[in-house]
């Protein structure tokens, strides 16, 4: 059965969402996207809070947006965003119950299942709290409580770990790979971060300008992304070009970069078709160019050209180099930085293995 059917056009201030999508029932899909690309939108939509211009919002099959219109509270959706919104003057078993007695639950079976749900999401004991005495992370628990309670047919996630320190996000990440998996719902989680695509969802959509850019497994989207958004999601260097005797050739002025073995027979076989490169940063070899200076022409060998710095950008693990022609992230030591001198401006060479290079067809 189908558990989310999705075709919406939300035109606001000159923006316009433009969406489709269809899931399965118990299927988990991330969404990921620049800010302001549409993803909060899209949710609004799914659980009533904006109403389409045109199209259509159908949840197990039943229409509740489009030629009828169902109110939020009956549409079997429940959206939890970056803040609890739990009820100050309730402990926090009352909070789990409520919408189950919004629903006809009677009292004591509500209060019973409430206390289930908070042992669920590792809250066991702390029922008769008060928000106020939890700690942010107890509370977005008992939020989670709260939704997954009542059993919705699609539970819709805005950032919900996004306020929270590290350790704490990883616990409740932990928390719901195990209650979604075992729940028969679907649910879609907007997110910034890549470790909640990787560890929570089946699928990946990327969401741009308000359209699907891509929309494939979470492990087709990471080997092969589809735009420069999303390789910056996979944490991977993407350049387009085109198929020329079974390397990737593009940039101004042209370099030339091989690939591997099965890269290169699909680059055969799609000569002259564009073709998108992608490697990891930590795959390309920087080294300062030799003075005086010039980009790489035509005679450098595959996998090889000089460039210059165009910006520095610090990571956790040390310094990302970013180049250009063509536009490409090396991963450095802060001490090989030093020893190099690197800065905005310095003229660089590049080497990249052809083994660590995969090629895909390009829109």
């Amino acid at each position: 059965m189908t558990g989310l059917d999705v075709e919406v056009v939300i035109e606001r201030g000159g923006f316009r969402l433009d969406v489709a999508l269809a899931t399965s029932r118990r299927e988990v899909i991330a969404v990921m996207g620049p800010s302001g690309a549409g993803k909060s939108t899209l949710l609004a939509a799914i659980a009533g809070l904006v109403r389409p211009d045109s199209g259509h919002v159908r949840v197990r099959e039943v229409e509740v947006s489009g030629q009828v219109q169902v109110t939020p509270a009956k549409r079997g959706v429940v959206l939890l965003g970056q803040e609890p919104r739990l009820f100050p003057h309730m402990d926090a078993r009352t909070n789990v119950a409520f919408g189950l007695r919004a629903r006809g639950v009677d009292r004591a079976a509500a209060r019973e299942r409430a206390d289930e749900w908070l042992l669920r999401v590792g809250l066991g004991g702390v029922g008769q709290l008060r928000p106020a005495v939890l700690s942010g992370g107890q509370q977005q628990r008992v939020a989670l409580a709260r939704a997954l309670a009542t059993e919705p047919a699609a539970l819709l996630l805005d950032e919900p770990l996004t306020s929270l320190d590290p350790g704490t996000a990883d616990g409740i990440r932990v928390v719901l790979g195990e209650q979604l998996a075992a729940a028969d719902t679907t649910t879609i989680i907007v997110t910034h971060d890549v470790v909640d695509a990787a560890a929570l969802a089946s699928r990946l959509l990327i969401i741009e300008d308000g359209r699907i850019a891509q929309d494939a497994a979470v492990r087709e989207v990471f080997r092969a992304p589809a735009s420069p958004f999303a390789a910056t999601v996979a944490g991977v260097n993407r350049v387009v070009g085109t198929a020329r005797a079974g390397v990737w050739a593009g940039g101004d002025p042209v370099v030339h970069i091989a690939a591997g073995d099965a890269a290169s027979r699909f680059a055969l076989s799609h000569e002259g078709a564009p073709v998108a490169a992608v490697f990891a940063p930590s795959a390309v070899r920087l080294t300062r160019a030799d003075e005086p200076w010039a980009p790489t022409r035509g005679s450098a060998q595959p996998g090889e050209w000089t460039t210059h710095v165009e910006r520095l950008e610090q990571t956790p693990s040390g310094v990302r180099v970013h180049t250009r022609a063509p536009s490409v992230a090396a991963d450095l030591t802060p001490d090989a930085v030093a020893a190099l001198s690197l800065r905005p401006g310095t003229p660089v060479r590049l080497v990249v293995a052809g083994a660590d290079v995969r090629v895909h067809a390009a829109e």
